[in-house]
């Protein structure tokens, strides 16, 4: 099926979706939920010949982002429930109030309509952008990377049918068959059919995107993610909040990058940053961090020496940039001049520190003795989300149901004319 015919379609299935309540987007939740989990053996076969494929052609930690496993489906199907179990952000009534003339105004939130994703090797993604689609009544086009194709096609399969035994339209969902840059342009550009459009994936797409966009565009994910060690914070809790944000998964956009460390406890810090991220790692034979280190880091500890963009690359791989500043304010003018406006976070024990980090520092999530990692929907109690959006206009930070809504004005009369 070509790329227009199925926007045509989802175009067609979003006046019904408008109109569906509670209720139905509900059961047609579980229903999705259930025939996923159902479908495990089908999407474990896909996504195996999707590995296989892309064996050798991306890195192993690209490899764990692509990969399922009969857990990350049961995760897949529970955040569906959970989306099932949030509040309906559709009808809601934002503001209300009545004019001299007698006329009541209401703003209601209403769906956007159709919604087009574009991502890259992350199957998880289409199950969440269906879920929080279908709750906010919106239609959803998911187009994916070919790394993941098979994966997706075969998760979109039993979501379809999901929505179909609860009567509600399958082109609901859809998945782009085509995964040449033709059919992401053809989505930058579809005025009429597209209601916002949503990359998901590297500063290549997101540039592209926001470049060769015609229909409303959100900025998303990509993440230079900072953590600053500040001079009064508890050393063995900063090593660990970091250790948690670089290691955990480094493949995924609220990872830190970039670890700023202040002059006065870089001396004792950086050794035991070392010590954790490479030299205890190495010994349990786990991958270790590559150190990329400025001229003062470099004097304390062993690394590698720190390119001019080093500071500036979103990794996505065992990789940490360090470097030491004077102190919060200079850290604070690191992060305005080289972050993407996504995760970054102080550790220190300085109440003053910490309220004038959270004051000046301009991204959408700002943490205080916090790892970075949190950033992201379920962890925010949002069931899933739809992007993180590093700008401000309409959404900013995780994307969830809310987020996925527009509002009109419903105004109620009785005779009135102007």
């Amino acid at each position: 099926m070509t790329t227009q015919e199925i926007l045509e379609m989802a175009k067609r299935a979003k006046i019904q979706m408008a109109q569906a309540d509670t209720g139905k987007k509900n059961a047609a939740l579980r229903a999705m939920a259930d025939w996923l989990e159902s479908e495990t053996n089908a999407i474990l076969t896909a996504n195996e010949a999707d590995l296989s494929a892309s064996k050798g052609t991306i890195t192993e930690v690209m490899m764990d982002r692509l990969r399922l496993t009969k857990e990350r489906i049961a995760d897949m199907a529970e955040g569906i429930r959970q989306v099932a179990a949030l509040p309906d952000p559709v009808g809601r009534v934002i503001k209300s109030h009545s004019t001299p003339g007698g006329l009541l105004i209401e703003r209601k939130a209403c769906p956007l309509g159709v919604v087009a994703i574009i991502y890259e090797s992350r199957p998880n993604v289409t199950a969440d952008a269906a879920a929080l689609a279908v709750k906010s009544g919106n239609v959803c086009v998911l187009r994916c990377g070919k790394e993941a194709w098979r994966s997706c096609a075969a998760i979109v399969h039993a979501l379809k049918q999901g929505l179909a035994s609860k009567q509600l339209p399958m082109e609901a969902v859809s998945l782009i068959e085509d995964t040449t840059r033709e059919s992401a342009r053809a989505l930058m550009q579809a005025v009429g059919y597209v209601d916002l459009l949503i990359p998901r994936g590297g500063a290549g797409l997101i540039s592209a995107c926001v470049e060769q966009a015609k229909v409303p565009c959100i900025q998303t994910g990509t993440g230079i993610c900072h953590i600053y060690v500040d001079a009064s914070a508890d050393l063995e809790q900063a090593v660990t909040i970091v250790e948690n944000a670089k290691m955990s998964r480094p493949s995924v956009c609220n990872a830190m990058e970039v670890c700023l460390v202040a002059r006065d406890v870089a001396p004792a810090f950086l050794p035991m940053l070392k010590e954790r991220l490479v030299d205890v790692r190495l010994a349990e034979g786990k991958p270790a961090a590559q150190l990329r280190l400025d001229p003062e880091a470099a004097a304390l500890i062993d690394g590698t020496p720190a390119g001019q963009a080093d500071f500036d690359t979103e990794f996505l791989d065992y990789i940490l940039a360090v470097r030491v500043v004077a102190d919060v304010d200079e850290a604070i003018s690191h992060i305005a001049a080289h972050s993407t406006g996504h995760s970054e976070s102080i550790l220190t024990r300085n109440e003053e520190h910490a309220e004038q980090f959270t004051a000046a520092v301009d991204s959408a999530a700002v943490y205080v003795n916090a790892s970075t990692r949190f950033t992201d929907g379920g962890e925010f109690g949002l069931g899933c989300e739809m992007g993180i959006s590093t700008q401000k206009l309409h959404a900013r930070g995780p994307m969830g149901l809310e987020e996925l809504c527009s509002y009109k004005y419903i105004i109620h009369g009785d005779g009135q004319i102007r």
